[in-house]
């Protein structure tokens, strides 16, 4: 009974590690080049669109 909530409890402190690595690498991606871009099209009224 021990080992099984052993167990358990290894697997969801595992998943919540994979969790808030993830969050981690995300936030310490700089932003994409398409996202700038469009961002700039709807931020910038004097940006010449094609």
């Amino acid at each position: 009974m021990l080992a099984r909530r052993f167990t358990i409890v290894c697997l969801l402190v595992s998943l919540f590690g994979m969790f808030f690595a993830i969050l981690v690498a995300e936030a310490g991606r700089p932003a994409r080049a398409w996202d700038e871009a469009r961002t700039c099209r709807l931020a910038c009224p004097t940006h010449l669109r094609n």
